[in-house]
């Protein structure tokens, strides 16, 4: 069981990008689900669908991915995402983020191969043990279905946090979400919005030591009395 204090467990949880081959245990696994089932959602619809990825099945699902990624094959998200969309602070915020992560494996802008062995790693999920993706229906503008999952991976990656499993959130692994769908089963009706890679972090890797800090509550909340 979890016995982390609530406050603990949020301030120290962070993204892991290398990881120990160690497998989470079974009983310890359905524990992280079973809290996670108790995130709120809109109506108590409960829009997840959730796919947990291990073993051989994973080193398919990664075998798959690398193929169609180095194949050149146009990503083709269920959900658009363009870094070029960010603007002002968020776009500065990303690419502050973007130049630490490289720079803390010494692989400079420049050094394109360097950089794709780096982005090739995402589909490798760091070498975690375990990797969960997030499905969802489609229902209306799928706004709200959407936040629901939102709500139900921080559940998920702080559950993982209290028990000292590392987590790192990836957009990425929704970019060829037919390439799941199929590896997966997964109904076409069913959306993928991300995937969570996770397992016991190795803190000694280069990739883990570096944390991006916070602003300040002053930034980004108003009081109104």
């Amino acid at each position: 069981m979890a016995s982390n204090s609530f406050q603990d467990v949020i301030r120290t949880r962070r993204s892991y990008r290398n990881f120990l081959s160690t497998p989470i245990k079974e009983e310890v696994m359905r524990e992280v689900l079973e809290d996670a089932q108790f995130t709120p959602s809109n109506c108590n619809t409960q829009p997840w669908d959730v796919h947990i990825v291990s073993g051989a099945k994973k080193k398919e699902l990664t075998m798959a991915l690398l193929k169609t990624q180095n194949e050149g094959s146009e990503a083709k998200p269920d959900f658009s995402f363009e870094l070029k969309d960010y603007y002002g602070i968020y776009s500065t915020r990303q690419k502050e983020q973007g130049k630490a992560y490289y720079q803390s494996l010494g692989v400079a802008r420049t050094d394109y191969e360097g950089r794709k062995r780096v982005s090739d790693r995402n589909f490798e999920f760091f070498d975690a043990p375990h990797a969960a993706f997030l499905f969802m229906p489609v229902i209306g503008d799928n706004v709200r279905v959407a936040s629901d999952i939102g709500m139900y991976a921080q559940s998920f990656l702080l559950a993982l946090a209290a028990r000292g499993i590392g987590s790192v959130p990836q957009t990425v692994l929704g970019f060829h979400a037919d390439v799941v769908r199929e590896v997966l089963g997964v109904s076409k009706d069913m959306k993928l919005l991300f995937g969570i890679s996770f397992g016991y972090p190795d803190v000694e890797a280069l990739e883990n030591r570096n944390r991006m800090g916070r602003d300040p509550i002053e930034n980004n909340v108003s009081f109104h009395c």
